[in-house]
């Protein structure tokens, strides 16, 4: 069960050891840039560079956004001006010509932010009496135009677009305003300069000599958020066929990427740059909040369903004895409750087909501690699938879809493409010498198993009160950017004898509270 507790983040003293965050007034005359240059910073990639959180893009997200962060202490040593295709207010969502833009394939992409209900909801789900709720949009409708904003023409610093896969940093398509709905991506076609232009065409015309690429995200990440609904595209080395949920092919992604780090460096031979790869979905709060027994009964309503169950458990002896399947599937597919907290109940797609049994002998078993159930589920399980079936409830008298869980082989799919992907993050870093690896997985390990002290408090990835994840369990909040811009400065001091001082964390804000 999920337990938010206490709307307060507390920061915990820390002091007799080294932190992330070590000595903020050291003497400005001991600052270098060493032998990078800042004078020109880019940072390009997804929702992570533009500094998106709580579920959408707004200004205050924006602003401090990692790459934000880091200019702000290029600046101390050299660094020149940086500027951001800023929104208009600190709701998210989005207009077109005026209306609120709703995508119809994903009507949560565009919505206004999230932020913590204080009041317990009425009536209360039965995992998060507290938990996060959007902005309502029809009470405080954004303000930012998709099109007429006055932003086409300009460059901008920070190249981050919400929703961007390796492939869309090349598409002359991507910024295109017809294309809304379809290929274009309504936060590029808000500062793209032209309407076939590229992100990567738009961030190397500014001839950085410094950047920073972190993309890939959304290539396993749009699978995994929706719960492996897509196909994974390995040994289809075309995006042009894949859908929005798909994983990328690896050999389409190192071909991408291999080209966008090109790019840079065919720009200008002397840029310096940072490559960063891609965390493990299981570091993420979107994919660990929510645990797989998750449905607490007492006696009498287990033995209630053990009741309701007993057909469905004959049905999978009766395949096991016509050897349909083996006893360790049946064992599986057996379901049962107890006193006390109990596994929820999920579709399993890998599993074998035994309706010609029984009908009713449908793919489902309880999870396990293999699977992870996405954190939409804190809302869905319990509730009832048909409001007037009292016996619908999500997770106990009807299993979860597949879109809600992801399950072992999924998880199995995402993991291969990451580990793939970083080898290519890794080696075009260890190609260049001009080029920094950083490892951002290392640091989301981190916040989920000793949490990170920065001096004057302490992160780690517990949602909703950890500090470091905003309310949408996937991006970092303010505070959580600040800490991985401290960690990209200690591997540019290190890898370009520079000396940029740090931040203090304390100073960024975490989640909002209604």
């Amino acid at each position: 069960m999920i337990k938010l507790a206490g709307l307060a983040l507390v920061c915990l003293a820390v002091s007799g050891c080294k932190t992330d965050f070590d000595d903020p007034v050291s003497d400005s005359s001991s600052y270098s840039s060493g032998n990078a240059d800042f004078t020109g910073f880019v940072a390009i990639g997804d929702s992570l560079t533009a500094g998106y959180a709580d579920g959408a893009l707004y200004l205050a997200g924006q602003k401090n956004s990692y790459p934000s962060i880091l200019a702000q202490q290029f600046a101390k040593v050299g660094g020149g001006s940086f500027t951001q295709p800023l929104v208009s207010d600190n709701l998210g969502g989005l207009l077109l010509n005026g209306n609120l833009f709703i995508d119809p394939a994903d009507p949560e992409r565009f919505s206004n932010r999230m932020v913590l209900n204080a009041e317990p909801k009425n009536p209360p789900t039965n995992l998060d009496p507290k938990g996060p709720e959007r902005i309502d949009s029809t009470l405080y409708p954004p303000t930012t135009e998709i099109n007429g904003s006055g932003l086409n023409g300009n460059t901008y610093n920070n190249m981050g677009v919400p929703g961007a896969k390796s492939f869309h940093l090349v598409s002359t398509s991507y910024g295109d305003p017809t294309g809304i709905g379809t290929t274009a991506n309504p936060y590029f076609v808000r500062f793209a300069t032209t309407a076939t232009t590229s992100m990567i065409t738009d961030a190397v015309a500014q001839q950085p000599s410094f950047f920073i690429l972190w993309v890939g995200n959304n290539d396993i990440l749009s699978y995994a958020t929706k719960g492996g609904v897509g196909v994974d595209q390995v040994g289809n080395p075309d995006p042009a066929t894949y859908g929005s949920e798909d994983i990328t092919d690896p050999t389409a992604f190192a071909g991408v990427y291999t080209g966008l780090v090109g790019a840079f460096t065919g720009t200008n031979p002397a840029a310096k740059g940072v490559l960063v790869n891609l965390p493990d979905i299981s570091t993420i709060p979107y994919f660990t909040t929510v645990p797989y027994n998750a449905v607490p009964l007492d006696q009498a309503t287990a033995d209630a369903l053990n009741t309701a169950y007993i057909a469905y458990n004959g049905g999978v002896q009766a395949a096991l004895g016509l050897s349909l399947i083996t006893a360790a599937e049946a064992a599986e597919r057996t379901i049962t409750f107890a006193a006390g907290q109990n596994a929820v109940i999920i579709l399993d797609e890998d599993l074998t087909d035994i309706t010609a049994v029984n009908p009713a002998l449908i793919k489902m078993r309880q999870a396990t501690t293999a699977d992870l159930l996405l954190l939409t589920t804190s809302s869905k399980i319990g509730t009832l699938a048909d409001p007037s079936d009292p016996n619908s409830a999500w997770g106990v008298g009807v299993p979860l879809e597949d879109g809600d869980v992801l399950i072992a082989s999924e998880i199995q799919a995402i993991e291969t493409a990451r580990v793939a992907f970083n080898m290519s993050i890794k080696s075009a870093a260890d190609n260049d010498p001009n080029i920094l690896f950083f490892d951002v997985a290392a640091v989301m390990q981190e916040l989920s198993t000793t949490g990170i002290a920065y001096g004057t408090g302490y992160i780690d990835d517990t949602y909703a009160t950890g500090g470091a994840f905003s309310l949408d369990g996937v991006h970092p909040t303010a505070r959580g950017y600040a800490v991985i811009a401290n960690r990209i400065l200690k591997t540019i001091n290190s890898g370009f004898n520079a000396n940029i001082p740090a931040v203090d964390p304390g100073a960024y804000s975490t989640i909002f509270v209604k």
